[in-house]
């Protein structure tokens, strides 16, 4: 058979399997970083918190992403174990 049936993988288990990651390699980061002070998170992306009032409600944005070596070894591990599936 030269065309087997595989199935269609799923953007969620990407995402899944890449915030596992980078939250395992997060917590070994906090872990690690006294130890081996090189492990601190070298750069901070995002945007800033802003809030919209709409004087009944009150609504804020914001994300940040805080990308250390561990994390983005988890996150590379993440990826390659979703390829192997």
């Amino acid at each position: 058979m030269a065309n087997a049936y595989r199935p269609q993988k799923s953007f969620w288990l990407l995402l899944l399997l890449m915030l596992i990651g980078a939250l395992v390699g997060d917590a070994l980061g906090v872990v690690l970083v006294p130890l081996l002070p090189a492990l601190k998170p070298f750069t901070s992306i995002g945007l800033a918190p802003a809030t919209l009032d709409l004087h009944f409600a009150r609504l804020t944005f914001g994300f940040t992403l805080t990308l250390g070596p561990l994390t983005a070894l988890g996150l590379l591990l993440g990826f390659l174990l979703y390829r192997k599936l």
